[in-house]
């Protein structure tokens, strides 16, 4: 095995962490689905840094990245709600965003051409104030007594990251969509 396929790797045992840790969740085991959730974050950096060190990124790990962030979050925000550590309408419009960008990434291949996996910085600002506020959430289950304002300033600002993510992916790719469609015309040249 080739050291190239390090960061893949990582990414497939982060992947792998996301059903224990909402089991434990699931159970009350706050200590030790905070451990794990911790690993994944860890992970996450490693399997980054590597990459990006070593020039050992490849278009598979573009893709298993993200989605094993997605997997993580997205499965986190759910059971939270589920056990009433999170509301409901936090979790809906987390998992409606991503929805949303999923939809939006398919439509664009199939209406009009492949595409790099590209996140945008707010995407990036995202994902890191979600796994703050799960992080939060685990913390406040175990350890140490978050104050409600820290929470709640918490929960708003995942909603304001998640909301203006959404739609400055929805906007982007539907300028490039249509820039597409206009330039379309010009490449296939005269008939």
């Amino acid at each position: 095995m080739s050291p190239r396929h390090i960061p893949n790797l990582i990414t497939v045992l982060r992947i792998l962490l996301v059903a224990p840790v909402i089991r434990l969740m699931l159970r009350g085991e706050y200590e030790w689905a905070l451990a794990l959730f911790a690993v994944a974050g860890i992970s996450d950096g490693l399997d980054g840094f590597l990459a990006k060190r070593y020039g050992w990124q490849s278009r598979l790990g573009s893709y298993l990245d993200p989605l094993a962030d997605k997997l993580l979050l997205i499965s986190c925000f759910i059971a939270a709600a589920y056990l009433g550590l999170l509301p409901v309408w936090l979790t809906v419009a987390v998992v409606l965003r991503d929805v949303v960008i999923v939809t939006g990434a398919v439509a664009y291949y199939i209406l009009s051409q492949p595409f790099e996996g590209d996140p945008h910085w707010t995407s990036k600002i995202n994902t890191f104030t979600q796994l703050v506020l799960i992080l939060a959430v685990l913390l406040q289950q175990t350890l140490l007594q978050v104050p409600g304002q820290v929470l709640e300033g918490l929960m708003g600002l995942v909603l304001v990251t998640t909301v203006s993510s959404g739609l400055l992916y929805v906007w982007t790719w539907s300028r490039r969509y249509r820039r597409d469609r206009a330039e379309r015309p010009a490449r296939l040249g005269p008939g």
